[in-house]
């Protein structure tokens, strides 16, 4: 009798696992066959302590549960024509456990709810995210997603949809998605992240991002040390203003909201960049699912 396998990751070590449609991997080596199952619990805002805890609790999780299975497992990748695999953080906020979906579903779903229109006329954002959204064959899904919504339902010049993307900026925009973005947030990684610096520093993609008319470097930080890492690593040797660069505490605990809340402040008055805290955290204390 085989028994499944459960690999937990954290949010980089999961958008490194990239499907080929052969079913091996891009980046991991082993075939890891279909009795295996693989678990984000990363998230772009979690610092590295708030990552391990979520590991262990995963864990924990999955040794007491029957059916082990909670709505983030890995499906695959994003399909280039008219399908999408949402992975990673997006599959806690829709729940659709990683399943294929046609385009036409998530459109349904803005009619359904009640936002479509006001999607169409950019009053709600499209904010593309993940995992990382920039690998190439998720850039290829985005933009074949916004070719059939477009050229199928909408007048392209009664609209005006808003579109963003979430990235860690370590792989360079292709130009149909680049110039198809109204705004890009770049979360860069320290080295509390566990990357090298080669990983999570790539000149190329940084130096794309900062073409754009319209970007902002968020940065999650949770000591002084990491302030003065990302000046050393990032916005000193590739010229970022301070007007473009923000900073948030890494923070999952409404417990600790002022607290954090005030030392982000204290450190924007300081080193002159823009604050911001997690309202979501003061208003539901938790990160999904909101």
């Amino acid at each position: 009798m085989n028994t499944t396998q459960h690999i937990i990751c954290s949010g980089c070590s999961f958008t490194n696992f990239h499907a080929t449609l052969d079913k091996k991997s891009e980046f991991w080596p082993e075939y890891l066959g279909e009795y295996y199952k693989v678990y984000n619990v990363g998230s772009p805002t979690n610092d590295i302590k708030t990552t391990i805890r979520s590991l262990i609790y995963k864990a924990n999780e999955l040794l007491k549960e029957a059916s082990l299975e909670d709505g983030e497992i890995f499906k695959g990748d994003l399909e280039l024509e008219g399908k999408a695999s949402w992975t990673c953080d997006s599959t806690s906020q829709w729940l659709w456990r990683g399943e294929d979906k046609e385009f036409d579903y998530l459109i349904n779903r803005w009619k359904e709810e009640g936002v479509y229109e006001d999607i169409k006329n950019g009053l709600v954002h499209i904010i593309w995210t993940g995992g990382e959204p920039t690998i190439k064959g998720h850039q290829e899904a985005i933009v074949n997603f916004t070719n059939h919504w477009m050229s199928r339902y909408l007048d392209r010049n009664d609209v005006h949809p808003y579109y963003e993307i979430e990235t860690n900026g370590t792989i360079v925009i292709d130009v149909k998605l680049f110039n198809m973005l109204d705004q890009i947030n770049c979360s860069p990684k320290l080295s509390n992240s566990g990357m090298t610096d080669k990983q999570r520093i790539v000149p190329e993609a940084i130096e794309r991002i900062k073409q754009h008319k319209n970007y902002q470097f968020k940065f999650v930080i949770s000591t002084e040390d990491d302030v003065l890492e990302l000046f050393r690593d990032f916005v000193e040797p590739f010229k970022i203003p301070l007007k473009n660069v923000v900073c948030m505490p890494g923070l999952d605990d409404a417990a600790n909201f002022e607290e954090r809340t005030r030392f982000v402040m204290e450190m924007a008055k300081k080193y002159r960049f823009r604050g911001l805290t997690r309202l979501h955290i003061a208003a539901w204390n938790k990160t999904l699912n909101v």
